[in-house]
């Protein structure tokens, strides 16, 4: 049984905040997390500086990945969004995402393009296609240790009561993990624990000022969800702290006024562990291997 799953069965929510790159990645393990989320949102927030709208392609997310794979050992699930096209899609992104480190695989029954769960105007395909893309996902893995997680967006759609009943469809698929996104309420949040919470781990997504109510890990564990993500959160935070940086560089041509909220240069270079680095350099220093008389 792999560590995650091992995880989902315990009593408490495992959080997986979420990180989009090595140093983001680097920084939440050294916090302590085992469990991570390559959040797609987050990819395209920082690395185009555009919203989460399906621009963001299968091979970007799957370098991405494999980036994160070389720097940490944290369980890493990989938002797959639609899985990049249909269910052959899916098997090939499955299977390239398992090879480049992912513990955990999303996909979702939204329609392409995609676009971030907790914005209006999303479209969905049907449930049967959806079914599809879950049992050809399960199948195309080599271990199952890698998970399959099955995001429904029908809430905003068709309603909670056609969310509910896709989630069902899906539970019955094969997934590991069950994602109903959205919810709008807590007592949606109860009756999603309650039908699905038996069955299947429940995923909880929180995002700050979207749908569905904040609510802390151990919270949402006390009504039935065994894994909690806040996917934007550190963009969001990390925007935060840009704008205040420019607009203090701007304003004073220096960075001094802002040094109490960064690290040195030598704090960084310690958090990334070049010191290490450079050590492991010169074990392969030319001068070691030099012939000598």
């Amino acid at each position: 049984m792999s560590k995650l799953r091992e995880r989902l069965q315990g009593g408490d929510a495992v959080i997986a905040p979420g990180i989009y790159d090595g140093l983001s990645a680097l920084v939440a393990s050294q916090a302590g997390f085992q469990t991570l989320y390559l959040s797609g949102a987050s990819i395209a927030y920082t690395r185009f500086g555009r919203s989460d709208v399906g621009l963001v392609s299968m091979t970007e997310v799957a370098d991405t990945l494999g980036a994160i794979r070389e720097r940490v050992h944290s369980d890493i699930i990989v938002d797959a969004d639609t899985g990049f096209g249909n269910a052959l899609n899916v098997q090939r992104t499955v299977r390239l995402f398992e090879r480049n480190g992912a513990a955990g695989i999303q996909i979702e029954d939204q329609a392409t393009p995609k676009r971030c769960g907790h914005l209006d105007g999303k479209s969905l395909v049907s449930s049967a296609e959806m079914v599809g893309k879950i049992k050809a996902a399960l199948d195309a893995r080599r271990s199952d240790d890698t998970l399959i997680v099955a995001r429904t967006d029908a809430i905003a759609v068709e309603g909670f009561d056609a969310a509910m009943d896709r989630a069902s469809r899906y539970v019955e698929a094969g997934c590991d993990v069950l994602f109903v996104e959205a919810p709008q309420s807590m007592d949606e949040m109860r009756q999603i624990t309650s039908r699905f919470g038996n069955r299947v781990p429940l995923l909880a997504n929180m995002v700050e000022g979207g749908k569905t109510p904040i609510m802390s890990a151990e919270e949402l564990a006390s009504i039935g969800y065994r894994l909690v993500i806040f996917p934007g959160g550190l963009t969001r935070a990390l925007a935060h702290c840009m704008t205040a940086y420019f607009a203090s560089l701007k304003q004073h041509g220096s960075t001094g006024p802002f040094r109490d909220r960064m690290l040195d240069f030598n704090a960084l270079n310690s958090l990334i562990g070049t010191p290490e680095l450079l050590a492991q350099g010169r074990t392969y220093d030319p001068s070691r291997y030099e012939d000598r008389p």
